[in-house]
């Protein structure tokens, strides 16, 4: 089974602009937040420069239990779904502990994904799916962005995924 790395960018508010927080959205759809991830090298999950957040890729935060292997011969597009949807909610946590509030994220700006693929599989765009509907739920149509979904040969520590994203 393969594990999910996720990287970010994100565009900041000053305030909250919805009545709902993202927290509430989450919880109201029965995800939960995990404890944010640590660095594991030599490098920081997160650095704020103006209203821009970039996050350093992340995998899921349970990495025990974190999916391995490759899309198309390990692992299931559903597998993948729903593993890109855990380091969506890995990264949220990085987020929320970056800006104290996801109600401070604008929007979403570009998204990379890159998922550890067997030669033949072309299902990336669906597997990303997992990551892209999680911040729908969370930021509504401030959750979208401009994205590619591309397979790779490999990814470190056999990751079935790693995202890119810029944030406003």
């Amino acid at each position: 089974m393969t594990r999910l790395a996720l990287g970010a960018a994100l565009l900041l508010a000053a305030a909250p602009a919805q009545a709902a927080t993202p927290e509430e959205r989450l919880a109201a759809s029965g995800f939960t937040l995990p404890a944010p991830p640590k660095p594991v090298a030599t490098y920081v999950t997160s650095v704020r420069t103006g209203k821009l957040l970039f996050l350093s890729g992340h995998g899921e935060c349970d990495s025990a239990n974190a999916a391995k292997g490759r899309l198309g011969r390990d692992l299931t597009i559903e597998q993948g779904r729903k593993s890109a949807e855990n380091v969506g909610l890995c990264m949220l946590a990085t987020i929320k502990a970056a800006t104290g509030n996801l109600a401070r994220v604008k929007r979403f700006v570009r998204v990379l994904g890159m998922v550890n693929s067997a030669p033949e599989f072309g299902d990336q765009p669906t597997v990303i799916n997992g990551f892209s509907d999680l911040m729908v739920v969370a930021f509504g149509e401030g959750g979208k962005a401009p994205r590619s979904a591309v397979g790779m040969a490999a990814l470190p520590f056999n990751t079935a995924v790693e995202i890119v994203e810029l944030t406003d």
